[in-house]
């Protein structure tokens, strides 16, 4: 081989190498971009959650929409995850269906509706109450410690679908 054709044979490898490694990096940060997703938009709204729920307790619900309002940002984060997951090519099958049947669970609560607030009966306090013991029985809720692992995280979304009723009561 001369060595021009040497010189550019080693050109064409380290382009190679170099547009693999790039490529590898998107991919990484596109996972990361998912999980940041899901993490923010459902792990931490679960757990305010559960915080406003026992902060409501602790009180007598003197401002029930404020687990409402909470409910339905956790609801929304799992729609974000869901799509995000499902435009990036990122989210599995299996993952898609925990939180599908996540949202679904949580949806049966009561929401408030786009400028209106629900109004909560003592049956729905109670299934608040009910569901505040649930996310602290799988590791979500205040002062508890809390891995932002994915694989965690998606493994309490199941046992959290095990453990809510559906229908609530």
């Amino acid at each position: 081989m001369s060595k021009k054709k040497k010189l550019l044979f080693r050109f064409s490898i380290g382009l190679n190498i170099l547009l693999v490694a790039i490529v590898a990096w998107g991919i990484i940060k596109v996972n990361f971009v998912k999980e940041q997703v899901l993490v923010t938009e459902v792990q931490n709204n679960l757990v305010e959650l559960e915080g406003l729920i026992a902060n409501q307790m602790d009180n007598n619900w003197p401002e029930p929409n404020l687990v409402t309002t909470e409910l339905g940002d956790v609801t929304n984060g799992i729609w974000l995850g869901m799509t995000t997951g499902k435009q990036l090519g990122t989210l599995s099958k299996s993952d898609k269906e925990i939180l599908e049947n996540l949202y679904s669970k949580l949806n049966q609560y009561p929401n408030d509706k786009l400028y209106s607030f629900v109004d909560l009966t003592e049956e729905d306090k109670q299934n608040f109450e009910d569901l505040r013991k649930t996310l602290r029985e799988v590791g979500l809720g205040l002062n508890i410690t809390i891995s932002a692992n994915m694989d965690s995280f998606m493994s309490q979304v199941e046992e959290l679908n095990e453990k809510i009723e559906s229908p609530l009561n």
